[in-house]
């Protein structure tokens, strides 16, 4: 047996690939948080770290991944260390859950002029959260169920507002959703033809996501989609990811069931994920910039109040 192979981290790439394909397999997209009764009753998010900021990225898929799985209600996840450092401890006999961290070293090479340059090598670290469910003494507000912050009527004024803010062109009319790259407009069908303005918002999330793709926004290369069933299915995991993070992020209910157009995806995604053991970490990568580019084109808190 090779190092590699004796190494239990070698291929961090293929172990949370592997994860999600045997989801997939079984009809389970692991990136769809069933918002139940039980956790809907709270404030819809992102799984949270100790000090409230959101996990970004393949560890939204993982986190979520495993809530579902075990069937935790918590949001807020942290490691060991951190859970002694706020006074509690984590219950005898519980697992863990790994997340990864990206970062780089620098490496010195020679190259073919004889000349020395800096070459950044990126890696992915892994270590292991526990969520609050397993951790016990914990101060108080770690275990409370945190209240929806606004009224329902409101939140989604605020959805409208968020759309709205981005300036992208969209139409109504029609039994399909979709972004148009030539004339960059989104599509959508009309209103009252979905099952509440939750779904609505949540599909527009959607192809908010592909309206990103332009050079101009967040930079993704649509020039083969149209011809290549492997790019196409690569562009929809991204927005499908994305989808569901800005859901999260807006106070949404994603939508439970897959999209019919969907459907013929997934013999594709599970072709590309065997195929390419990276390919889930950088389809979350491109959602998360994706929906940080929607973000950033909402007014920031100076200019509300100036607006005011």
């Amino acid at each position: 047996m090779s190092r590699k192979e004796d190494n239990p981290r070698a291929d961090i790439y293929a172990r949370i690939t592997d994860r999600i394909v045997a989801d997939l397999e079984r009809g389970v997209r692991p990136w769809v948080k069933p918002w139940n009764a039980a956790n809907a009753a709270g404030r819809i998010t992102r799984p949270l770290r100790h000090n409230g900021m959101p996990y970004q990225g393949i560890n939204v898929v993982l986190l979520w991944s495993e809530a579902v799985a075990r069937g935790f209600t918590s949001p807020i996840w942290m490691t060991f260390k951190q859970s002694l450092e706020l006074g509690g401890h984590v219950r005898k006999g519980e697992s863990g859950t790994m997340v990864v961290y990206a970062n780089k070293i620098t490496k010195t090479e020679t190259d073919e002029h004889g000349d020395e340059v800096e070459r950044a090598i990126p890696f992915l670290r892994a270590y292991t959260v526990f969520c609050v469910d397993q951790i016990e003494n914990l101060p108080d507000h770690y275990y409370g169920r945190p209240a929806p912050s606004i009224a329902p009527a409101q939140r989604l004024a605020q959805v409208d507002a968020f759309f709205a803010n981005t300036d992208a062109t969209i139409r109504h009319g029609g039994d399909k959703a979709f972004f148009a790259p030539s004339l960059d407009l989104i599509q959508m069908p009309p209103f009252e033809s979905f099952r509440d303005a939750e779904s609505y918002a949540a599909t527009l999330a959607h192809e908010c996501v592909h309206w990103t793709a332009p050079a101009h926004r967040a930079n993704r290369d649509l020039s083969r989609y149209a011809k290549d069933r492997s790019e196409r299915a690569r562009e929809e995991l991204v927005a499908e990811l994305g989808a569901c993070f800005l859901s999260a992020d807006l106070g949404i209910v994603p939508e439970l069931e897959p999209r019919a157009d969907h459907a013929s995806y997934l013999a594709s995604w599970l072709e590309v994920l065997s195929n390419d053991k990276r390919f889930i970490f950088s389809a979350a990568a491109l959602a998360q910039r994706a929906v940080a580019y929607l973000h950033d084109l909402q007014p920031k808190p100076a200019e509300i109040d100036e607006a005011a």
